[in-house]
């Protein structure tokens, strides 16, 4: 590897670099940084790393490096997916930049009073790390200038896509001057990405660490094939054989983080939760808590624990698998940093097994299928756990010596037999209970090889436990389509996290510009109603489609008057883009005229 020296950093950079205890660049760092020293190779970069590889000192330290700090204007503008990631980058870069005089870094994020954030924005600093959001409202409110930007990072740019910024990104991207250089980092490279790449980069030059959308070699992948009742059981015996586990548990819908988190809270777990429902500052609690390890497990969905930056995470546990490899991918790549050994774990149900097979295609790992342990092992690993504390732990010779005759005094009503058994049953006796008599959680040959005899998941109608019951079907409609880059997956998505069901079939998808139309049985449908109603609090709404009860039997067909509702909308909305696209060719032509 080679040293920060060899890299051809400023000495005030080198400084900062040795003061933070760096010598060697990681692999992303050795490729990335003498690129974009090169000031002759002005060509866009698309650098794919996994999360938590140093991606920050590797974009980080050469836009520092040729900062001009004469020039109070944004230079360098950084985005980020959220909050927690935006704060974590301005952190690294005022470290990177502190002997670097007259060099401002600012961060603009949502959840914040934007009346502060304009404070520090009345003298443009020359690198601005930023959320979408909120700077495309400062943009709006025009407290922020990007006609000298030199140079625009996206970070985690996978992820930004996978929350939804992707008009947000182009928005901002037509806002910046033609002639400057676009840096896109990403763990994985999914066809969006792609697309950016093409459209809005030049000439752009692929950097890759390790193979696209791999997995890191860090990380052991461990699979547990359990029946579904017995997951929260297997997940604490997952919990109980690795004694100082600190990791994230994570959860497909918000309810079932809330659930998670409460019995392993109320079983006398050391965890907590983080999901959509917590305000900013509850949120900045948890995650304090967690940091600084007052918290061992923190129970979170995807998008509660995006743009988490925690070192020294020793396992993942897959509660659920998500939806997508990608998911999988940026969740393992939590553990497994900075060189560590990491263990991301999957607990699933025996038909799940072909998507462990999916993810091991995409990673280029296998993982390791391993037996839930039994309670006697548990009991076996905790007690040398136990000891192992024991024998590490710090002894205040002067503290305890105003004692030491009390303690000779007890410790001579009992032989030494009798004393380490006590003090075992004292420390253990909640292991030793619970365990007692503890079944075999794995799922059996026979599980296994029945479930696997059925068809996989496509359209829901297979994908349900229960097979075709047959019976009445009812259309449902969602308020989100084609327009809204909505896909069957997309629906199946909505309905696993509102209903928490993955066994309600599904039958009939269909996509039309604005509205997403499908088919569940009768006794389903207010349920799957109920459940959006309450999940998403009318942001994205579902009916029952117009007429759709004289089409009960899956046929895939609606009213006429939703055909037309769907087609005057589209029209409305073509008429509203054409009215909006010429008001902002104006408004550019009048203020490039002024």
């Amino acid at each position: 590897m080679a040293t920060f020296e060899e890299l051809g950093l400023k000495e005030e950079l080198l400084h900062a670099v040795k003061d933070l205890g760096f010598a060697e660049a990681m692999p992303i760092q050795e490729k990335t940084i003498p690129f974009l020293l090169n000031q002759e190779n002005t060509t866009d970069l698309v650098a794919l790393a996994q999360t938590g590889t140093g991606k920050t000192a590797a974009y980080g330290l050469p836009a520092l490096n040729n900062i001009d700090a004469s020039q109070h204007v944004i230079q360098t503008l950084i985005l980020s997916p959220t909050r927690e990631l935006c704060v974590q980058i301005s952190s690294d870069l005022k470290n990177f930049a502190k002997y670097l005089k007259g060099v401002k870094v600012v961060a603009v994020y949502g959840g914040e009073s934007i009346v502060n954030q304009f404070r520090e924005l009345d003298v443009q600093p020359q690198v601005l790390v930023a959320t979408p959001g909120r700077l495309i409202d400062l943009l709006d409110r025009e407290k922020v200038h990007l006609d000298q930007l030199s140079t625009l990072i996206l970070d985690e740019a996978d992820e930004m896509l996978n929350m939804g910024f992707k008009e947000d990104i182009e928005r901002i991207m037509e806002e910046t001057p033609e002639n400057h250089r676009t840096l896109l980092f990403s763990a994985t490279m999914p066809r969006e990405i792609a697309n950016i790449a093409k459209k809005y980069m030049k000439d752009s030059t692929e950097i890759s660490v390790g193979k696209k959308n791999s997995g890191s070699d860090n990380v052991r992948h461990v699979c547990y094939v359990v029946q579904s009742r017995f997951r929260y059981a297997a997940l604490k015996r997952v919990v109980d054989i690795n004694p100082d586990i600190y990791g994230i548990v994570f959860c497909r819908t918000r309810q079932e983080t809330k659930d998670v988190a409460d019995h392993l809270m109320r079983d006398g777990y050391n965890a907590d939760a983080l999901h959509g429902d917590l305000t900013q500052a509850q949120r900045d609690y948890v995650m304090q808590r967690f940091r600084d390890r007052s918290l061992q497990l923190l129970v979170a969905t995807d998008v509660a624990a995006r743009g988490l930056d925690v070192s020294d995470l020793t396992h993942v546990i897959n509660y659920n698998l998500p939806d997508d490899v990608e998911s999988y991918t940026h969740r393992s790549g939590r553990t497994g940093r900075a060189n560590k050994k990491g263990v991301s774990i999957a607990i699933i149900q025996p038909r799940e097994r072909g998507r462990i097979r999916d993810v091991e295609r995409v990673i280029n790992k296998k993982f390791e299928y391993e037996q839930v342990p039994t309670g006697e092992e548990v009991c076996k690993c905790q007690l040398a756990a136990l000891f192992e504390r024991l024998r590490n732990v710090e002894v205040n010779e002067e503290q305890i010596a105003p004692f030491a005759s009390l303690i000779q005094e007890q410790m001579s009503q009992m032989d030494q037999d009798t004393f380490i058994r006590h003090f075992v049953a004292l420390e253990f006796n909640r292991f030793l209970k619970y365990y007692d008599g503890a079944e075999d959680l794995n799922a059996t040959e026979d599980d296994r090889r029945g479930r696997r005899d059925r068809p996989e998941r496509g359209d829901r109608g297979a994908r349900s436990g229960r097979g075709d019951r047959g019976g009445d079907r009812i259309r449902l409609k969602i308020n989100r389509g084609g327009d809204d880059e909505f896909s069957p997956k997309n629906v199946l998505g909505l309905i696993n996290d509102a209903t928490n069901d993955h066994d309600i079939q599904v039958h009939g998808i269909e996509i039309t510009p604005h509205f997403s139309f499908f088919d569940v049985f009768k006794d389903d449908a207010e349920r799957v109603m109920d459940a959006f109603r309450t999940t998403y609090n009318g942001d994205i709404t579902i009916a029952e489609a117009t007429g759709s009860r004289q089409f009960a039997g899956g046929r895939d067909r609606r009213d006429r008057d939703d055909r037309r509702e769907d087609w005057h909308k589209s029209e409305h909305d073509r008429y509203r883009d054409r009215r909006a696209h010429t008001a902002d060719h104006h408004n550019r032509s009048f203020r490039r005229n002024k």
